[in-house]
């Protein structure tokens, strides 16, 4: 099964009257991180360990049998203008979001964890603990299918690797077995070359993916695609062709990485990276009545 990354947002309950009123900047909102089921390991002891978003801690709050991991956080950061600014703010977001991550990650080494997509912002714990006694249902389906699993991401990238380029081209000096065709024709064969070259890169790149997805198939129960990423986004050299997440059984996740590297074995110019293990991001896709609210953006 193939999912798709969904991103949601509750924003403060009636955000602009509290703009008009000011009660945004004096009042604190409830920032969900994650559903968990409640645990021995997420006493108040065990969560005074981890620092939240705003340098605030974390509890639980709970209702239906899950209980939701929140922290206080200010107002005047995270009503719904503060937001919409904040949204476009790269360093604000890597701040948010490095903490946010933290708490995660945390919960998941101590429990399964339904992973909330960065500032799921409530008005207060009442309407937290609404949502969780709506969804009940669905979180706890949910946390059944990711328990004793973990992400692992997978990157594809296509690069123009040294062994395709050709050594024989003509550089700038005008050298090589097209020198005497004239500087024009030399120029345009070598363009022609690298064009092949890339062509040829980008082709190993694809067929990377197809093998990975094969090799993955009876470890991995579920597969999600991202768009691959470009600009500020993207990490490393070469052009990123295939951003996948699986969903792995913690115990085969040697297995699955050992399959992952064998599959891409003699397609010279393609780089894999291998990430994680992560909570199941990816996959804590809600919809319905019991999703967190509205769409915004790892």
């Amino acid at each position: 099964m193939t999912t798709e990354h969904a991103e949601h947002t509750e924003l403060p309950e009636d955000p602009e009257r509290a703009e008009r009123t000011g009660r945004a900047r004096d009042t604190e909102f409830s920032y969900a991180y994650a559903v968990v089921r409640p645990a021995a390991g997420l006493d108040g002891d065990a969560l005074r360990e981890v620092e939240g978003v705003a340098s605030g801690p974390v509890r639980l709050v709970g209702a239906g049998g899950v209980a939701a991991a929140v922290g206080s956080v200010p107002g005047r950061e995270f009503s719904e203008a503060a937001l919409r600014h904040h949204l476009e703010d790269l360093e604000w977001l890597e701040e948010v979001a490095r903490a946010h991550h933290g708490v995660v990650e945390f919960l998941a080494a101590r429990t399964t964890v339904l992973p909330l997509r960065l500032a799921t912002v409530y008005v207060d714990d009442e309407r937290v603990r609404e949502v969780l006694r709506g969804g009940a249902g669905t979180f706890a389906r949910l946390l059944d299918r990711f328990a004793g699993h973990v992400e692992w991401g997978v990157k594809v990238y296509a690069g123009l690797p040294r062994d395709l380029a050709d050594p024989d081209a003509s550089g700038p000096s005008g050298t090589g077995p097209d020198a005497d065709a004239g500087p024009g024709r030399s120029y345009l064969r070598m363009r022609r070359r690298e064009r092949e070259d890339r062509e040829a890169v980008r082709s190993a790149a694809a067929e990377a993916a197809r093998r990975i997805e094969e090799a993955a198939d009876g470890i991995a129960v579920e597969l999600a695609r991202h768009r691959p990423q470009q600009g500020e986004l993207a990490t490393g050299s070469g052009e990123n062709v295939a951003n996948d997440s699986y969903l792995v059984p913690g115990g085969r996740s040697e297995e699955f990485r050992d399959r992952v590297r064998r599959a891409t074995r003699g397609l010279p110019g393609v780089r894999v990276e291998i990430t994680g293990p992560w909570a199941p991001y990816s996959f804590a896709v809600l919809t319905g009545p019991e999703a967190p609210g509205g769409t915004a953006r790892p």
